[in-house]
């Protein structure tokens, strides 16, 4: 059925949640995964007294430090994928918001369901707040298995 599947995880508790079903569903299933974590934009530069001035997103740390913090979220998944026989693979796009970062690896890595989670917000915190979950669901043409 389902042969390449991305899991998408951000290191918080509910990402956790959805790794783990995504592995079960993996190894169930005996396919491979793709464990993606997404950097969002850094804000582009600032404005001075000298008029604009580059940002942080310019300096040589900046890719470094978003390196390093998603090696933090993508160590301890990939050891949970291996401890459970899964094999994977961990991914990281750098700079791209967190919808369109999944949705274009996923297309990236041939993925045939996208595993994700959604905080199941409604009215204004939802609207205010935003959801990427809605805007994977929405945009991709990979279907999407959405954990609660």
């Amino acid at each position: 059925m389902y042969q390449r599947i991305l899991i998408a995880i951000d290191g918080s508790e509910l990402s956790a949640k959805g790794l783990q079903q995504g592995l079960a569903l993996a190894a169930a299933l005996g396919a491979e995964v793709d464990i993606v974590t997404v950097s969002e934009p850094w804000a582009m530069g600032m404005y001075d007294a000298m008029g604009w001035s580059v940002g942080y997103e310019a300096s040589p740390e900046y890719r470094q430090d978003r390196e390093a913090g998603a090696q933090t979220i993508l160590a301890p998944a990939l050891a949970a994928a291996a401890a459970t026989g899964v094999t994977a693979h961990g991914r990281h796009v750098l700079d791209r918001y967190a919808a369109e970062g999944i949705i274009d690896m996923a297309v990236a890595c041939n993925s045939d369901l996208i595993v994700m989670t959604s905080h199941g917000r409604r009215g204004m915190s939802r609207v205010l707040l935003g959801s990427q979950t809605a805007e994977v669901l929405t945009n991709s043409q990979i279907p999407v298995l959405v954990i609660r």
